[in-house]
C-alpha cells in the first residue's frame, strides 16, 4: 500500500538518515533537499533511490561527510570559486549561489566553479535556483567512465550530464536536465533491480557487442544519445567541466574510485546568464520574447521539457509523496542502522 508523506516530512527523514550516519547538518541538510525535491517531481532514479549510493560513498571514505565548503576569494571577475572540500557538490553549490546570482546580473554572466566535489544526484535543482533569480543558467560536469564514444567500444566518456533554465516570470522555468548518454545510469539500475530489459540501443557489453541485459550493460559500456552528436557534446563536457576547471576527467575520476558503485569525485560547472544584460539596446523584452516562441511550440501540440516533472510536483504539494512499503522499510533500516546498513 505505501505510505504518504508531506514534502517537509519526507525532507526531515532523509535528513536524519544523513545525520545518523556522521554527517553534518550542512552536508546532511543540502542532500536532504535535492533528493526530496526528486521524489517530489517523481524522478525515482533521482530520488531515495540514491540515499544508498550516498552512504556507500561516505562509508568508503571517498566523500568527507563533515566537509564545511569554502567560497575563495574574488578578484572581481566573472569567476566564482568554490572548494568543496572533498563533500558532496550540493552545498558548495548552495554556498556559491549568491555570489554567482550578484555578479551575474553585475556583468551580464558569471561562472561558478566547483572543485573537489562528489557529484550527488540531478541538476535541474540547480538551474531552477538561478533561473528563480531571473537569470539563465547552464551547468554540467563529468562522470566517470561509463560511456563509449561513437565508434568505440570501451567507456571512456561519463555520462556527463548537461542542464539548461530560461526564467519565465510568474510561470514555471523551461528547464531540461538530461545525460548526455542514452539514458542515466541510474535507469539502468533500476531497470536491473526490476528484471526488465533495456531498450536497444543503450548499451554495449563487455565484449563491445549491442545488449539489453542491464547486468550486460553495467559491466560493458553506455552509448551516447544521437550517436556523434551526443558523442561530441559529453566531450565538450569533459572539456569545459573537467580539463578547464582543472579538475577530474571521467577516466579519472574511474581511476580514482575504483569502482562505478561510487558516487563519482569530480569538478561542476555552472554559468548564470542575464538575458536583460544581453539585450540591453535592443528592441523587445527578452522574457516576452521567448514567450512567443514557447507559444509557438505548444501551439503545435509540443510540450516544454520538464512540464510533467511540474505537474508531479504540484501533486506532491497537495496530496504529498507516495513511498512502497519497500521504500519505507529501506528508511527505516538506515535510520536505525546507520552505515552498518550498508555492506
Amino acid at each position: 500500500m505505501g505510505q504518504i508523506f508531506s514534502v517537509s516530512d519526507l525532507q526531515a527523514r532523509v535528513q536524519a538518515i544523513f545525520s545518523r550516519a556522521g554527517m553534518n547538518d550542512v552536508q546532511s541538510g543540502a542532500l536532504a533537499r535535492v533528493i526530496t525535491a526528486g521524489e517530489r517531481d517523481a524522478c525515482k532514479s533521482h530520488g531515495v533511490f540514491r540515499i544508498e549510493g550516498a552512504l556507500r560513498t561516505l562509508k568508503a571514505g571517498k566523500v568527507d561527510g563533515t566537509a564545511l565548503p569554502a567560497l575563495k576569494p574574488g578578484e572581481g571577475s566573472a569567476i566564482v570559486r568554490v572548494d568543496a572540500a572533498g563533500g558532496f557538490a550540493n552545498p558548495a553549490f548552495e554556498l556559491g549561489l549568491p555570489e554567482l546570482v550578484a555578479r551575474a546580473h553585475d556583468l551580464g554572466l558569471a561562472a561558478l566553479v566547483v572543485n573537489d566535489c562528489t557529484h550527488f544526484s540531478a541538476l535541474w535543482p540547480e538551474v531552477e535556483a538561478i533561473t528563480d533569480q531571473g537569470l539563465a543558467a547552464m551547468v554540467m560536469c563529468p562522470s566517470y567512465a561509463t560511456v563509449a564514444p561513437t565508434g568505440g567500444i570501451r567507456p571512456l566518456l561519463g555520462t556527463n550530464p548537461f542542464a539548461f533554465g530560461w526564467p519565465r516570470p510568474g510561470r514555471d522555468p523551461y528547464v531540461f536536465d538530461f545525460a548526455t548518454s542514452v539514458a542515466a545510469r541510474g535507469e539502468i539500475e533500476l531497470h536491473r533491480r526490476a528484471g526488465k530489459p533495456l531498450p536497444d540501443g543503450w548499451a554495449l557489453d563487455a565484449s563491445g557487442q549491442p545488449t539489453t541485459d542491464p547486468e550486460a550493460a553495467l559491466a560493458g559500456a553506455m552509448l551516447p544519445f544521437g550517436g556523434h552528436k551526443g558523442s561530441a557534446i559529453g566531450t565538450m563536457i569533459e572539456l569545459l567541466g573537467a580539463v578547464m576547471i582543472g579538475d577530474l576527467t571521467s577516466p579519472e575520476v574511474l581511476d580514482f574510485l575504483g569502482t562505478t558503485t561510487l558516487a563519482p569525485f569530480h569538478g561542476e560547472l555552472i554559468l548564470a546568464l542575464s538575458p536583460q544584460k544581453f539585450a540591453a539596446g535592443r528592441a523587445g523584452d527578452p522574457f516576452a520574447r521567448a514567450e512567443l516562441l514557447f507559444e509557438a511550440i505548444k501551439g503545435q501540440g509540443a510540450r516544454l521539457p520538464s512540464e510533467r516533472r511540474f505537474a508531479a510536483r504540484a501533486r506532491s504539494q497537495e496530496v504529498g509523496i507516495e513511498l512502497s512499503d519497500a521504500e519505507v522499510a529501506q528508511l527505516d533500516r538506515f535510520l536505525a542502522q546507520g552505515l552498518d546498513a550498508i555492506a
